[in-house]
């Protein structure tokens, strides 16, 4: 969690485990500046006449007089000659490396675009918004890699190249160039940060060196590159030691060891992720803090803030954070970082005794939620920073009216909490949170108070969760308060609440200073008190406005009081007790600011804002999860643009600081507040709103749209009953039936001994899933009836109150996705992709091919059919979704069965992926359907024939995930997606694979462990191919072993495979050279000791490329097979471009 504090109140630091506090330096602005009037989304140039003549820089002022001046003060920097410049971007969606460097590359590629520079983005990530035609010139679907990266440059020739804005990612490649001799030899200029500086952070010999140079103490450590040289290192530094790798992505592959043992285990699986590792002397228990640094080519440098992490906490002085500031600023100009750059420290909090831990010169995650919290556009500034300019002549491009050359300071405090969706890997993952990231999206609360933020954003974290309350009762509470997990705080309310545990015990335990638990402890006071009013009428004014200004819920006061959310709304409203909106604007308003950056507070008395504009509203997608992520900020973001483009205002209502839609100029009006109904309820009273959008944030705004309009809120498009009949299981299938659209067969069961009736009459396998579900969680398949009961048990508890729906589970049948738009039940556009892999893995983790690869004419023709009734059915005006089976035929006459099995209308994951390949924006033309404005036409986009081929891939992120499997069944696991275009479905298939982050190509004649069901048909074929190829197989069972070795012209080896020892098996991969494994099991493992989870579980450990399903890997074989004789396993080559190097315009024919 972090924090944000007002500079205006004494700063003290306090925390939680992984929490970050926020401090922020004052400095007095010497002009005197007078406000300018707003101007939409780009920053206004400051006014005077005064021009600046070759070469000069002259300072943001409206004074004509401090321009004069400027221009002959401030240094004369030759600004880079570039008219071309290519940005590379992050790649996937993965824990460590997420939705922050979407946010800061689009940044970039606005700041590009308004000096006329013409961009060339890399990145394969098709959910992004910076992979739209609206910031990047040309776009390249293709690999984050040295060799991807070179092809590009050799083709496009660009003068210039950014690396800061992709992450790692960006980084290792631009490195890599440099060493392969590539950008002296086509004459590509490093923008920003040199690489040189690159190196030094990212080298720890080098960095250690540098900062020795300057007399800057750094963590104790020595880099090493085997396992024994890390034994022998710890020696001398002693135990505990924390081992971290060097080019990795957030802390991958770090940990801590207290003895040798644990330190081997640990090296050998981090030298196999990264070449170089450091072992150092460990300092749990120290402060750790970062802080975020802007300086310029001419040596303007400035403090954005400063946050500190990590518990246990002590004090944090002002001349604690002077030392360090210093520090800060005296290492960056050391490094020579051109740019944004973010630098952590540990501190002793028992002596003035600090070290630095590591600088990251680039922007981060935590530049995206800094840029959020402060108002400071740091990936905006960098960029124009890269470009030449200095800090005083770039404007604040959020308040307009002040220079970039100052230190933001706030009158709110801002809280962030991590997502971690530990959950969703169900027993198997290790809950503890430690120097290795695990988290898969974070949200960020503003109030005015420490409560009202942390209650807001436990809210946005999970919106089951109404505030600080008791939501797990540990069995060991003294344990779960010392170790930190995703669920701690938690356990700090049950210790609070029920257990009355007092502050200093907590603080003994948990060593979260008290000054932080002082103020958990007024949340819990305010609770006591509401409890014992005892009922809604008997809670008075005072209380009523103590619990909202401590940031209580109304549903939650409803708990508390037995009553309802409606009632508690009605009994607060009957006081006058509603929000107040305040503005953020960077300078704690010191000066007058024109931000539309927004937050609601009951700690205040008057707004900041007029509600004159009557917008309409778009509900974004909240906090990223498995199941919701980039693509629907996205989808977000494309609505709020065309909703302006139509002359309308816009309210985005949003609290995820990773996202393009939660940046200040993407809407009319900013919210960064929660989505649930209460808060978007105040928002649409105060704006007084034309409508509401629901339908392109995913399933949280769907969550609320009946509420909403049984309010009478007016929620525009389709009508949210309607909603309600597709989520609800009898209603939509009795809908199926009255239209003739077939369903597989399913029952809604209560007991045990109904679930097993309905599985006899049908068969097995079944699918078994309880009622509401997100991204299909709990959900299950079950191929026998012992399963059946275990599954009923764990999955959930089948009671009248909590029923499971079972469906008929066709084995081997196909899955079809359709994306679609209707107004008024017409169907306006549609788009069909086939999944690769067979139903049973959910569809968010599935390969998605368009066009299709295997469907008939006939095919085609009747899924439009069934679209068009689904449409016509519902009534649907905006985006819907729904996923086709295709059950294979009996006969050779019959038409194969196509059965619906969800629909969603909303818009979904999959809507960037087909826009972007079809080239037809399909969140456009929903938006016109959902307003009823400018409909466009309709026309089967699938009628017409394409010369390529584009594949969507999943980004699972198994690797931080110590212990989970790594299998793919119906629940979703998938963390992000990339996609890529080629000539046919092979070439498309090679370009998306390799462009999963960390994907590495087997070399030829290598070895492949192969293991798994042998019943399945493709794995005798995907053996034959790669014997065929000349790579050696190599298996661990015996039935495998005499499986394969009675292939005629095949012959596999059985070795030796220690199951647990990660060591030694560590070895035997590397005695028979093993670089791939394909593992195509039947069913998840039941234990940790068995073979298949052994070897999937250790190809993503040592990272190697894994194929888990029988369909992928038949098709990945198919591509290797088409690519080795073109070079593919050899690198880059010069000259040599491959057919799939080609930009998204040339594919698709036009700029979309």
């Amino acid at each position: 969690m972090s924090f944000l504090r007002p500079q205006l109140v004494q700063p003290f630091a306090r925390n939680f485990p992984g929490a970050s506090v926020r401090y922020f330096h004052r400095s007095r602005v010497s002009l005197a500046l007078a406000p300018s009037n707003p101007v939409r989304a780009v920053a206004a140039p400051a006014v005077g006449s005064y021009a600046p003549k070759d070469g000069e820089h002259v300072l943001s002022s409206p004074s004509e007089l401090a321009r004069k001046i400027s221009a002959k003060v401030l240094p004369k920097l030759p600004r880079p000659d570039v008219q071309k410049v290519v940005v590379v971007g992050s790649g996937g969606l993965s824990i460590g490396q997420a939705g922050e460097f979407d946010y800061s590359g689009s940044q970039a590629l606005k700041a590009l675009s308004e000096e006329g520079v013409q961009a060339v983005l890399i990145n394969p990530n098709i959910a992004t918004w910076q992979t739209s035609h609206q910031l990047a010139s040309e776009v390249y679907f293709l690999p984050v890699t040295a060799d991807y990266v070179a092809y590009v440059l050799e083709k496009e020739r660009p003068d210039g190249i950014l690396l800061t804005f992709g992450g790692q990612s960006a980084l290792n490649v631009g490195i890599a160039l440099d060493k392969m001799g590539i950008l002296e030899r086509l004459g590509v200029q490093v923008l920003g940060t040199p690489i040189r500086t690159l190196e030094i952070s990212e080298d720890r010999d080098l960095f250690v060196k540098a900062l020795k140079e300057i007399d800057i103490p750094v963590a104790q450590s020595t880099a090493v590159s085997t396992v024994n040289a890390a034994l022998a290192a710890a020696e001398t530094i002693g135990y505990p030691v924390i081992l971290r790798s060097a080019f990795t992505l957030g802390g991958l592959g770090s940990g801590f060891a207290n003895t040798p043992d644990e330190l081997r285990d640990l090296s050998a699986k981090s030298l196999s992720l990264s070449p170089q590792v450091l072992i150092e002397r460990s300092m749990k228990g120290w402060k750790e803090l970062e802080y975020e640094v802007v300086r310029d080519g001419a040596d303007n440098t400035i403090i954005c803030c400063n946050m500190e992490n990590f518990d246990p906490l002590g004090t944090h002085t002002d001349d604690e954070y002077h030392m360090l500031r210093t520090a800060a600023l005296k290492v960056i100009r050391h490094l020579g970082v051109v740019g944004e750059c973010n630098i952590q420290y540990a501190l002793n909090p028992n002596a003035r005794e600090y070290c630095v831990i590591e600088v990251n010169a680039r922007l981060s995650r935590s530049s995206a939620l800094a840029s959020k919290a402060t108002g400071y556009p740091l990936a905006y500034t960098a960029a124009k920073i890269a470009l030449g300019y200095t800090l005083p002549e770039l404007p604040n491009a959020v308040t307009k009216t002040t220079t970039a050359c100052f230190e933001p300071s706030l009158d709110y405090i801002v809280t962030k909490i991590p997502k971690w969706d530990l959950a969703k890997f169900s027993s198997q993952v290790n809950r503890q949170v430690g120097s290795a990231m695990k988290s898969v999206g974070e949200v960020m609360a503003i109030g005015r108070t420490f409560e009202e933020s942390l209650q807001k954003a436990i809210r946005q974290v999970d919106p089951r969760w109404k505030g600080f309350e008791v939501y797990i009762e540990p069995e060991d509470l003294d344990d779960a308060l010392t170790k930190p997990t995703d669920m701690r705080l938690f356990a700090i309310a049950y210790a609070m609440y029920r257990k009355n545990y007092t502050v200093d015990q907590l603080h003994e335990l948990t060593k979260i200073d008290k000054w932080f638990l002082h103020k958990v402890d007024n949340i819990v006071q305010t609770h006591h008190a509401i409890k014992a009013a005892g009922s809604l009428e008997n809670i008075d004014q005072e209380l009523m406005t103590r619990a909202k200004r401590m940031g209580f819920a109304d549903s939650q006061i409803a708990d508390l009081v037995s009553s309802s959310e409606d009632q508690v709304r009605a009994h607060r409203k009957s006081f006058g007790i509603t929000p107040f909106v305040k503005r953020i604007d960077t300078l704690a308003a010191e000066f007058p600011a024109h931000t539309n950056y927004l937050y609601t507070t009951y700690n205040a008395s008057e707004h900041d804002v007029e509600f004159d504009e009557h917008g309409t509203m778009v509900l974004g997608s909240g906090v990223y999860r498995i199941g919701s992520s980039v693509e629907f900020d996205w989808c977000a973001v494309t609505c709020a643009r065309k909703l302006r483009d139509m002359g309308k205002r816009t309210v985005m209502i949003n609290y995820n600081p990773e996202t393009v839609s939660t940046d200040f100029d993407e809407a009319d009006r900013l919210y960064f507040e929660e989505l649930g109904y209460e808060r978007v309820m105040d928002i649409y009273e105060l704006e007084q709103a034309q409508g509401v959008i629901v339908s392109v944030g995913g399933q949280l705004p769907q969550n609320i749209a009946l509420r909403l309009k049984q309010t009478g809120v007016n929620v525009l498009g389709t009508d949210p009953e309607q909603i309600d009949n597709a989520e609800d299981r009898h209603k939509f299938s009795s809908v199926l039936d009255s239209i003739g659209v077939d369903q597989p067969e399913w029952a809604e069961v209560t007991t045990v001994d109904a679930a097993k009736q309905f599985a006899g009459k049908v068969g097995y396998p079944v699918l078994i899933r309880p009622s509401y579900v997100l991204s299909g969680a709990a959900m299950n398949v079950v191929y026998q009836e012992s399963d059946l009961e275990y599954r009923l048990s764990a999955a959930a508890s089948v009671s009248p109150l909590h029923p499971v729906v079972m469906t008929k589970f066709i084995d081997g049948a196909q899955e079809i996705d359709v994306d679609a738009v209707a107004h008024q039940g017409k169907l306006l556009l549609h788009a069909i992709s086939e999944h690769v892999e067979n139903a049973g893995v959910h569809s968010g983790d599935a390969t998605l091919v368009l066009p299709p690869f295997s469907l008939s004419e006939s095919d085609m023709a009747r899924l439009k059919v069934i679209a068009e009734k689904v449409a016509s059915a519902f009534k649907i005006s905006g985006p819907f979704n729904m996923q086709i089976i295709k059950k294979p035929n009996e006969g050779p006459e019959d038409d194969p069965e196509l059965k619906v099995i969800e629909c969603n209308l909303r818009a979904s994951r999959s809507f960037p992926f087909v826009s972007k390949v079809l080239g037809r924006n399909f969140v456009d033309a929903a938006t016109a359907a959902i307003v009823g404005q400018d409909v466009p036409e309709p026309v089967d986009l699938m009628a017409q024939k394409r010369d390529y081929t584009a594949i969507k891939v999943s980004q699972f992120s198994w690797t931080r995930l110590p212990g989970a499997d790594p299998f793919l069944g119906v629940e979703m696991a998938s963390t992000g997606e990339v996609a890529s275009f080629g000539k046919d479905i092979y070439e498309a298939y090679w370009a998306s694979s390799l462009s999963t982050t960390g994907f590495k190509v087997p070399r030829a004649g290598s070895g492949m462990l192969l293991g798994g069901d042998v019943t399945k048909p493709e794995m005798a074929t995907v053996a034959k191919k790669l014997f065929e190829l000349g790579f050696k197989l190599y298996c661990s069972s015996p039935a495998v072993e005499e499986f394969l070795n009675n292939i005629p012209y095949i012959s596999a080896k059985r070795i030796f495979f220690p199951t647990k020892d990660k060591r030694k098996l560590r070895e035997v991969f590397d005695e028979y050279d093993i670089q791939c494994v394909i593992n195509l099991a039947q069913s998840r493992a039941t234990s940790f000791t068995d073979e298949d989870y052994v070897a999937r579980r250790n190809a993503v450990d040592f990272g190697l490329p894994l194929l888990n399903n029988a369909r992928t890997a038949q098709l990945f074989v198919e591509s290797l097979a088409k690519k080795i004789p073109q070079g593919g396993l050899k690198g880059y080559v010069e000259g040599r471009i491959p057919s799939e190097v080609k930009s998204w315009r040339e594919f698709v024919g036009s700029r979309v």
